[in-house]
């Protein structure tokens, strides 16, 4: 079995060796790598594998725009957003249903 690479920190005048960890994903799939070549969705990806805390910042953002797009437009923003996130829905309940 291969000794784990470590990687070297330096703390005040000494240096300690700490094992490394792999952070990033290898995007196998052709559509992985479509959608990490996209400028905006891309780099989002990439933020979130790097740091998975990001997802949380997204979900504010998300729903920040939601809350913006109601009070602008109403009614039919709620609508449409309810009507985008029914494929969605439907997905997971087949995923959930499988036994």
């Amino acid at each position: 079995m291969p000794a784990a690479q470590l990687a070297p920190i330096y703390l005040g005048a000494t240096m300690t060796e700490v094992p490394m960890t792999a952070t990033t994903f290898a995007a196998s799939s052709l559509i992985g790598r479509l959608f990490r070549a996209l400028p905006v969705i891309g780099g989002v990806i990439r933020a979130v594998e790097r740091e998975l805390d990001t997802i949380y910042y997204l979900l504010v953002i998300a729903l920040t725009a939601l809350v913006l797009a109601i009070q602008t437009w109403g009614l039919p923003a709620l609508v449409l957003t309810a009507l985008a996130i029914v494929p969605v829905m439907f997905i997971l309940l087949v995923i959930l249903a499988i036994p």
